[in-house]
Order: C-alpha cells, then sequence, then structure tokens
C-alpha cells in the first residue's frame, strides 16, 4: 500500500463510520428505479447486490476498494444465495397455499437480514482492515469504478448502473 492509499484511507474512515453502510443501502435502494436495476444486475449478470451497494456507498464518498473480501463472499455463498433459491422456488407452491407462503415469507425476512449482516460485515471490514483509494479522474462515472475495461458491457447491465448512479448523490470534491 503507497503513503496516499494510507492517508487517504485515514481520511476516508471517518467519514464512512459517520454514514453508516446499512443506512445508506435501504435509503439508496427505496429511490426511484434503484432496486429494479440492482435486481437486473443481480439476476441477468449475476452481480452481487451487497457488493454493488458497497461499492456505491465507496462511490459516493470518492473512494473504490479491490476485491470483494474473501468472508463475505462466502457468506453470501453459504447463507444468502441458498435463502434466495429457496425463497423463489417457492414462489408458485406459496400462490396456491397460504401455508407455504407463511413459510416462504419468514425466508425472505431470513434473507433480507442475512443480507443486513453482509452489509454490516462489509462496514466492519471497510473500517478496521480494507486500505482504499481514491478515484482516479479517469474513472469517473460508477460504470468505469464497477466494470473493467475488459467485462463484457451490455446494454441492459449500463442501463442499470446508470440508473443507480443517477439516484447517488454527487460525489464530494477532491479530497
Amino acid at each position: 500500500m503507497d503513503p496516499d492509499s494510507t492517508e487517504f484511507t485515514a481520511r476516508l474512515r471517518p467519514r464512512l463510520a459517520a454514514s453508516p453502510l446499512w443506512d445508506f443501502a435501504l435509503a439508496i435502494y427505496a429511490r426511484p428505479g434503484v432496486e429494479q436495476a440492482c435486481l437486473t444486475l443481480q439476476d441477468e449478470h449475476g452481480w452481487d447486490v451487497c457488493e454493488l451497494l458497497w461499492r456505491c456507498w465507496l462511490y459516493q464518498q470518492g473512494a473504490q476498494a479491490g476485491a470483494l473480501p474473501s468472508q463475505v463472499t462466502a457468506w453470501q455463498r453459504e447463507v444468502t444465495q441458498p435463502l434466495r433459491r429457496l425463497r423463489r422456488d417457492l414462489k408458485p407452491q406459496a400462490q396456491a397455499d397460504s401455508q407455504v407462503a407463511s413459510v416462504r415469507s419468514r425466508i425472505k425476512q431470513a434473507e433480507l437480514e442475512a443480507e443486513q449482516q453482509c452489509l454490516q460485515m462489509l462496514m466492519k471490514i471497510s473500517l478496521n482492515e480494507l486500505a482504499f483509494s481514491p478515484i482516479p479522474a479517469r474513472l469517473q462515472g460508477l460504470e468505469n469504478v464497477l466494470l473493467s475495461s475488459q467485462q463484457r458491457q451490455k446494454k441492459t447491465q449500463l442501463m442499470a448502473i446508470r440508473s443507480v448512479e443517477s439516484q447517488l448523490d454527487p460525489l464530494p470534491a477532491a479530497r
């Protein structure tokens, strides 16, 4: 880690602490078009919504991070994704059976709690472990931060990212 990154991270952490990731996620997800954009990125492009919201939270502060921490990837793979699959698999049965609908509703709540736990892990890791770097001027724009030049970019993917970005508050001035 270079000294500039260390200094940037030290200045960034108090700002992140003052803006809890869960609160940010709830607020941005409730804005027009964001939920649908996140679900499009998840369902059609395999994106992790918690990771997307975390990266948007960092982007909001003019920061970017490297790879998603492995413990978060494991949590999503082993806890959140199985709950989501089960909830979705039960949807047809739940429409015909109120008891199955009740079970599905509890699974949906557990899935939401698993996502909340994921975001809390990301917040804790962000405040204590990870180093960040400022977003270079050449990467301004959320799609440039989220997508590498090697990633295949589909129109629906770009439109969804732009929909999320349009609901973010303006980037802070260079720090």
